[in-house]
């Protein structure tokens, strides 16, 4: 999700070599967060190769921003020492 609310929109091979993860394993995240409607995909044709690209929804950044602000609070009340 990181990649995506960063960036208009990413697409699958991009995806996969920037976070060096497999097919299989990009594609069943990918799936999740499609079926939570937190990103978009869309499909098209660059000449005559397909090109799958994602983009992050408003819903979808908003859950991220909501994690990351989880995650600060989690940080913040941690005992030092």
């Amino acid at each position: 999700m990181s990649i995506l609310v960063v960036n208009e929109r990413y697409d699958f091979n991009a995806l996969k070599e920037l976070l060096g993860v497999t097919d299989g394993n990009l594609a069943s995240h990918l799936k999740g967060l499609e079926k939570e409607e937190y990103i978009l995909v869309n499909k098209s044709f660059l000449g005559r190769k397909p090109n799958t690209n994602y983009e992050a929804t408003t819903k979808g950044k908003q859950a991220f921003k909501a994690h990351l602000d989880a995650l600060e609070q989690l940080i913040k009340h941690q005992k030092v020492g």
